[in-house]
């Protein structure tokens, strides 16, 4: 069969790049051509366009980009249209890809379905209009999205598991380097404090509005040694400018290996909170914004949610304790990092919250699931089709 992707940032090529691999298990013919990165032409196939021509993020970078973006959406749209795929995939990136789904469901060229749902449940619920139109088959990774879309939207979706946690699982199975062995390669080897692993984001504003306050923490604690996860997506130069004059590290390309040996950790919002959980890391959840106090208002009347983590959506309850906007300050930072790294039963309680989300995420490969579930929903309408059309005959 013929197999349609679209991924609008790294992240998706990542996950398509897996589902891709999935699908070639359970279709010998599958064919692909996509809007995706290295990781997906690795896979095979043919891409169109490269994601980086596509990811612009932010009301400004948008309007200015704004004929880039039309422009590739066009040519997306007539491409799907000359290739005709027995199915559209679309990966996350809801802005342009509700858009795509919108235009594939009008002209009937073939069944649109969406692994890793929008975040629909957080803000933009109106979408859902958009989703029960436009998409035949939405599969979500995250468990707490079935009773949102099924109980609160009559939409039933799958839930195929999480990929985050196959990768994390995965990492472990493979890694058996001491903690002596990691401090050794990277050049630690007299230094045996505690690590705290600072994870500031994965864009540029991210890092800057979230790592100083991170290192002002920091010096007020010598006793701990910090160690600043550095994005892939951002260029070494620029944590230069942060880290000059403080008496922190950092590491490259080995963020897992960093939480297996922290023993605490600020994280910024994202799928980082979620990773450091899954690798037993007790956390705080630090996101400052820009005007923090109007922030935070618009964040308990807007949001369609209580927590902005990861780990406490899934649980369902706060489990790690999220400074964000109002409550984002070095003084909450600070306390918060000192229970964690010195409070032995405030850890274990994190320990317990951290059980409940493993057991709520489940053990399913994510990818494999989401393969099987797809190729097996495509035969069936095919064998339908057929059917009906030898009945007509």
């Amino acid at each position: 069969m013929k197999y349609y992707l679209i991924v609008g940032e790294a992240s998706g090529d990542l996950h398509a790049s897996h589902l891709m691999h999935y699908l070639k298990k359970y279709d010998s013919e599958a064919q692909f051509r996509f809007l995706g990165g290295d990781l997906m032409s690795a896979e095979g196939g043919t891409r169109m366009k490269h994601y980086r021509e596509l990811a612009y993020m932010g009301f400004i970078p948008v309007i200015t980009h704004l004929p880039t973006i039309l422009g590739n959406m066009k040519r997306c749209k007539r491409d799907i249209a000359e290739w005709a795929p027995d199915v559209v995939i679309l990966v996350d990136y809801p802005g342009f890809n509700l858009n795509i789904a919108k235009y594939v469901h009008s002209q009937h060229i073939a069944p649109v379905y969406y692994y890793i749902s929008p975040k629909i449940w957080a803000w933009k619920e109106h979408r859902i209009k958009n989703i029960k139109r436009d998409v035949d088959e939405l599969f979500s990774i995250l468990p707490f999205e079935e009773q949102f879309f099924h109980q609160r939207h009559q939409y039933p979706i799958h839930y195929v598991g999480n990929p985050t946690a196959d990768e994390v699982n995965e990492f472990l199975s493979n890694y058996n380097e001491s903690d002596d062995q990691w401090r050794t390669r990277h050049g630690w080897t007299d230094d045996k404090r505690p690590v705290v692993a600072l994870l500031a984001g994965s864009r540029r504003q991210e890092i800057k509005d979230n790592l100083p306050a991170m290192l002002t923490v920091a010096a007020r604690h010598p006793q701990w040694h910090y160690v600043v996860a550095g994005a892939p997506s951002i260029e070494h130069a620029y944590y230069e400018d942060f880290l000059t004059g403080n008496e922190v590290d950092i590491v490259y390309d080995d963020t897992y290996a960093l939480l297996t040996h922290s023993q605490a950790a600020l994280v910024t919002s994202g799928t980082a909170t979620l990773e450091t959980a899954l690798f037993g890391v007790p956390q705080a959840v630090c996101y400052r914004t820009p005007m923090a106090a109007l922030m935070g208002w618009l964040k308990r009347r807007l949001l369609h949610v209580d927590y902005v983590s990861l780990v406490n959506l899934v649980a369902g309850r706060e489990v790690v304790k999220e400074l964000v906007a109002d409550t984002f300050s070095v003084e909450a930072i600070d306390s918060e990092l000192t229970k964690l790294m010195d409070d032995d039963g405030y850890r274990k309680q994190m320990m317990d919250g951290y059980s409940e989300v493993r057991q709520a995420l489940g053990t399913s490969k994510a990818p494999d699931c989401a393969a099987q579930l797809m190729t097996s929903l495509l035969r069936k309408e095919k064998n339908e089709i057929t059917t009906n059309e030898e009945k007509e005959n």
